[in-house]
């Protein structure tokens, strides 16, 4: 870590405990941005794991930062609900939020579900392993020796971004707007991306009219194997309004964009921070998969989601009211010393590495988890054959979010090739 990361570091440590408790906001993008939101998590789960935030701009919240807190939130869907959004930022533009099965309850969340799984299942992810390793071999081999790039821009988005494209039936040479899409949708207006919430909206719309062109083509023909057919030809989503198609279009971009590519970017940084794992990774590549999962813990890529509670409801002796917002930090929980031994350290071979939090639990646990990991699994696999070393030269640029835990540039160099 960097001198000037230090010092930040240092100061958010002595804001977080001289802030008063009560007034306590972990939903600050800045620090996330500024990789500085550790501490008030910290101080959070000592002395208050389940904490009202009074004052925020999308209202007042409730954070829930320990482990076996958030997995109870996240499995009791009966009181607390998806309806109407994941994130603690409210959709308020147009027609209010997207519909889309993440932000449904069952019975309706669990039919829309169903009809997307077979695109991940076991079987699925079988046929795919060689093509997405057969893309692995042409992105890694098609890298710079001795000069530097961006480690996001070559390899996670392009790797995720073929992926996803076949995923959903779409052109390879159209991978790159649905990553822009993609980060369209999580982009906040003014940092960047999107000047105004009016322009993120006029993007949205050519959005939705190229998927709709896509639904069109496919509810036409036989049933393939793609997202788009099946959403098409579903029982439980033939019928879906418009709005609600385009929302389940969005929630598959952003969970197989984000968290399988954000995920490969950070298991870069988190291997040149911990230069003997790295060791121990070329000396053993038995140990990709439990790295992989350590990676996910470390990373967090989406680090929080959203319920409201359905009624008042008692929890660790707070009172949780009926409609009240409920934050569950996966980001912090992914850090509760309770339950996972020496948190903040990045150790790939853990005793028990799947011990994390990152793809949520119950009915909402992440559909393509297993995909996410069988990319992490490739893209090393075939790294470690062709480069002794990846080295991080400066610093990475991460995501102004507190939803996407992310990156924007990840600055490397390649030595050289094995």
């Amino acid at each position: 870590m960097a001198d000037g990361n230090i010092a930040q570091l240092k100061n958010a440590r002595e804001q977080a405990y001289s802030t008063p408790l009560e007034d306590l906001n972990p939903a600050q993008p800045e620090l996330f941005q500024a990789d500085t939101m550790w501490p008030i998590f910290e101080r959070l789960r000592k002395e208050a794991p389940v904490h009202y935030t009074r004052e925020h701009e999308f209202g007042p919240y409730w954070s829930i930062t320990k482990y076996n807190d958030i997995m109870a939130i996240d499995t009791n869907h009966q009181v607390f609900s998806s309806e109407g959004g994941i994130t603690i930022a409210e959709q308020t533009q147009g027609e209010g939020p997207l519909p889309m099965f993440i932000a449904m309850d069952p019975p309706k969340h669990d039919a829309q579900r169903k009809t997307v799984s077979p695109a991940v299942s076991p079987m699925n992810l079988q046929v795919m392993e060689p093509l997405i390793r057969e893309r692995a071999a042409k992105i890694l081999d098609s890298l710079p020796i001795g000069e530097e790039f961006d480690w996001v821009d070559k390899v996670s988005k392009e790797l995720t971004g073929m992926t996803l494209a076949t995923l959903f039936g779409m052109p390879q040479e159209d991978r790159r707007q649905l990553i822009y899409w993609s980060d369209v949708v999580t982009a906040a207006p003014g940092q960047g991306l999107v000047d105004t919430i009016e322009q993120k909206m006029a993007i949205f719309v050519e959005y939705h009219a190229y998927f709709t062109k896509l639904w069109n083509e496919r509810v036409n023909t036989d049933p393939t194997g793609d997202l788009v057919s099946m959403l098409a030809h579903g029982e439980a989503t033939r019928n879906m309004e418009p709005r609600e198609y385009f929302g389940n279009i969005v929630l598959l971009t952003v969970g197989g964009n984000d968290t399988t590519r954000n995920t490969i970017s950070g298991s870069v940084l988190a291997l040149n921070q911990n230069p003997d794992q790295y060791k121990k990774l070329r000396e053993n590549p038995g140990l990709i998969p439990s790295m992989v999962s350590e990676t996910i813990r470390w990373q967090t890529p989406l680090a929080h989601m959203r319920r409201r509670a359905l009624q008042d409801f008692e929890f660790q002796g707070k009172t949780i009211r009926k409609g009240d917002k409920v934050i569950m930090w996966y980001v912090s929980g992914n850090r509760d010393d309770e339950v996972i031994e020496n948190p903040n350290a990045y150790i790939i071979d853990r005793e028990r590495p799947r011990t994390h939090i990152s793809f949520g639990f119950g009915i909402h646990r992440c559909v393509g988890n297993r995909l996410a990991e069988l990319q992490l699994k490739i893209i090393w696999e075939e790294i470690l054959k062709r480069f002794p070393t990846i080295e991080v030269v400066g610093e990475p640029k991460r995501v102004y979010s507190t939803f996407v835990k992310g990156y924007e540039t990840l600055p490397v160099v390649i030595p050289t090739r094995n």
